[in-house]
Parts: C-alpha cells; sequence; structure tokens
C-alpha cells in the first residue's frame, strides 16, 4: 500500500518511522512519502491560508497549493505505477473512524492524506478531487483538534495494522475490540500474563484450567461486562444471530432484557431495576 501525507507539518509524522507502522515501511509493506504543502505556495511568506468569505473566526486554507500539491502526488503515483487512489480528509465534521471502516481503508492500494489546519480546506477543494477518487471525510473522535496530523497518525496505524504480513501473527486483529466476527464488534476483555501472583493479585482461576470451553465462556462474558460497562450503545446495536444461549443469560445478569416484540432473536435494551454492577 502506498500513503501520501500532504501537510503544513512534516515534522509532525515522524512517528511513522517507528513502531509497527515503521516496521511495514522497513519490510516494503507500506510506501509512506509525507510532503510539505508549502512546496506549492509562490509568494516569499509561503501562505497557504486567507481569511474566509462571508466573514467569521479564523483562517481558510486556500485552494492553490492544495490542488497543485494533490496534481503532483497524483501524477507521482500513476507514473510510478499506483493505481486506485483515495482521498482521506481528516475532519471532525466527518463520519466516525470505526474498525469497519478501517478494515475497507485496507482495500485500497492508494490513501492520500489530507491533514487540514486552521478552519479547514476551502470546499472546492474536496469537491474537486471527488471526481477523480472516492473521498473519506474521517473523525477519531467528538473532539477538535488543531490540526488533522494526530488523525493521520490514529487511522494510518489502524489500517497499516490489517494489512497482509504486518502483524506477527495473521490471527491478532481477529478478536480485537469492534472487529467484526464471534462477538459481534463488542469490546475485547480483560488479559493476563506471567507472573500468576503480582502484589497479592491473582489471574483469575479459569485461566489456569487448561479448559478450553471454559476459558472461551469466561472470555465471552468479560467481552459482555466491559461491553455493558463502557460501550451499552454496543450492545443495543449488536446483532441478535450473533449471541448465543449463554451469551443471552449474561445479558441478563447484566441488566438487559430482549425487545418483546422481538422474540426470540430480538435486540437487547437496558433495565433500569436490579442490574448487576
Amino acid at each position: 500500500m502506498r500513503l501520501d501525507v500532504v501537510t503544513i507539518f512534516p515534522e509532525y509524522l515522524e512517528p511513522l518511522n517507528v513502531s509497527l507502522v515503521g516496521k511495514a515501511r522497513a519490510r516494503g509493506r507500506l510506501d509512506v512519502r509525507v510532503h510539505d504543502l508549502r512546496a506549492w505556495t509562490h509568494d516569499r511568506h509561503n501562505t497557504v491560508d486567507d481569511t474566509p468569505y462571508g466573514g467569521g473566526p479564523g483562517m481558510v486554507m486556500k485552494t492553490g497549493p492544495w490542488g497543485e500539491a494533490l496534481d503532483t502526488v497524483l501524477a507521482d503515483g500513476y507514473e510510478t505505477g499506483t493505481g486506485g487512489p483515495a482521498l482521506v480528509v481528516p475532519t471532525p465534521s466527518g463520519r466516525p473512524f470505526t474498525q469497519e471502516l478501517a478494515l475497507h481503508l485496507s482495500g485500497h492500494p492508494w490513501l492520500i492524506f489530507t491533514p487540514a489546519r486552521y478552519e479547514g480546506i476551502d470546499r472546492r477543494v474536496v469537491d474537486e478531487y471527488a471526481t477523480r477518487m472516492p473521498v473519506y471525510e474521517v473523525s477519531i473522535g467528538d473532539y477538535v483538534l488543531a490540526g488533522g496530523e494526530a488523525a493521520v497518525l490514529v487511522i494510518t496505524e489502524a489500517v497499516a495494522r490489517l494489512l497482509p504480513g504486518v502483524l506477527g501473527n495473521a490471527e491478532s486483529h481477529r478478536d480485537d475490540s469492534f472487529a467484526p466476527g464471534a462477538m459481534a464488534g463488542l469490546l475485547e476483555g480483560p488479559v493476563y500474563t506471567k507472573p500468576p501472583v503480582w502484589r497479592d493479585r491473582d489471574i483469575p482461576e479459569v485461566l489456569l484450567s487448561g479448559h478450553h470451553g471454559r476459558i472461551a465462556r469466561w472470555r465471552r462474558d468479560e467481552t459482555l461486562r466491559r461491553t455493558t460497562a463502557n460501550r451499552p450503545d454496543l450492545i443495543e446495536r449488536c446483532a441478535p444471530g450473533t449471541l448465543d444461549k449463554k451469551d443471552r443469560e449474561m445479558l441478563s445478569i447484566l441488566g438487559w432484557s430482549p425487545d418483546p416484540d422481538g422474540e426470540p432473536y430480538g435486540r437487547f435494551w437496558r433495565r433500569t431495576d436490579g442490574v448487576e454492577e
């Protein structure tokens, strides 16, 4: 996969040289190229922003530098044999970034990131390149950052670890929180390693039992407990067909009831009395 990032702060992207992403680059799994947007300015101050039409606070990033930068990046990619680009625009007003979207993006051979600063990029830039490639306007959370570079780091790491040959164990991401599969995109439960006792704290006895069925059941129960405590909305959205009888029993203990109009496989809603804390 090829990744291009156009930014006014190339140094912010230095973490792409370390850890998982850095190793993927060293192995040739990722071709990451960071570009300084100011290289496509033509005034003595390297200006990339101007005042907004219609008034208001802040500045807006100009069409000129962005258009020239993206045209150059696209031309270089096509000349070197890369095809199928997709534009990723980090923005608080974008769609939520999820594991499902990370998986979708990992299927593209080429991602181009446009992390903005100030009040964002002139809308005409996004509209122009949407006629040439898929565009994903993506938010990593319900908050506002000073710029989109941190979001690029988040998205890149989430996508990179899904690429073949990046993780040491190809099965590692199958049981991740939010991953589609056996636990229907719920949160991953707690994990433990040696020693078995630390500061008078034991690990759960079932994990020492060697009984694979009991261990699997414990892990599913812990997933349901953690999701109920931290992300009950995921229980509410959980596809009923992914839950077995034991899952439903645990959900009942945790204070959930099935939709009475959806029996026997309806979605669950949270009771307000007699719930386990």
